[in-house]
């Protein structure tokens, strides 16, 4: 695990990003985004990959696992967060039932994502590379279909081989798998979210004409929303005294 604080511990009345990760490559993408779309915001990073590492191992999120999710979110908290960015869906549920417990708003990278897809078609595809990220992801789709009170189908499809692929570093193997696993799903349905962050540079790359339905990937959208949270919580704070 490793955190970095991105004001260094000293006071600030910028606002302040906390972004929790169970990805080592995903720091520098989030803070990418964090400086184009919400500039002068402080951010720091908190990575623990173990938390995915053991979900994957046991095929669902543990006790254990959902206290050290709560446990990371009070630190963010505790460190100054103003708003708790949370980039992995495989734990999404332990963010969810953590979310009444921690005194700042906590968000879900995935949840603008499924917003945006529900609004765009009756039928849903989910793709990831791990079941344990699918499946939070098609629930997360389905709940927030009821929310918008509209019925959507989700078809779900994992790219099998594809995570290890990554793991192992080869990652023109795992781009490989996503393009067919796209290429597959793309034909059933009306829009597709990507379950995974890691998996947007993929679509980057795919030509126009295999572009024939919106494909979504979290990390601009669930940004975009952090910083329209940041920017409430900004309008809604007391003026300063004196």
């Amino acid at each position: 695990m490793t955190a970095a604080q991105g004001n260094g511990g000293s006071p600030s009345a910028r606002p302040t990003l906390a972004l929790l990760h169970t990805v080592l490559s995903l720091p520098p993408v989030f803070a990418a985004l964090a400086g184009e779309l919400t500039p002068g915001t402080e951010l720091f990073h908190i990575v623990d990959e173990s938390l995915l590492n053991v979900t994957r191992k046991t095929g669902a999120l543990t006790a254990v696992t959902r206290r050290r999710v709560l446990g990371y979110l009070e630190s963010a908290a505790e460190a100054g967060a103003d708003l708790v960015l949370v980039t992995c869906s495989s734990i999404g549920p332990a963010v969810d039932a953590a979310g009444d417990f921690i005194p700042v708003p906590v968000l879900r990278v995935d949840e603008p994502m499924a917003d945006k897809a529900v609004r765009l078609g009756m039928r849903v595809g989910v793709i990831a590379t791990l079941a344990t990220t699918l499946e939070p992801t098609a629930a997360l789709v389905e709940r927030r279909a009821v929310v918008a009170g509209k019925s959507v189908v989700v078809e779900s499809r994992v790219c099998r081989g594809a995570f290890e692929a990554l793991q192992a570093g080869d990652r023109d193997r795992h781009d490989e798998l996503v393009r067919e696993g796209l290429r597959e799903l793309v034909a059933d349905v009306d829009v597709i979210v990507l379950a995974q962050a890691s998996m947007a540079r993929v679509v980057d790359a795919l030509p126009e004409d295999e572009l024939t339905v919106p494909i979504l990937s979290s990390p601009r959208l669930g940004v975009t929303r952090a910083a329209e949270v940041l920017s409430s919580l900004a309008a809604a704070a007391p003026a300063p005294q004196g």
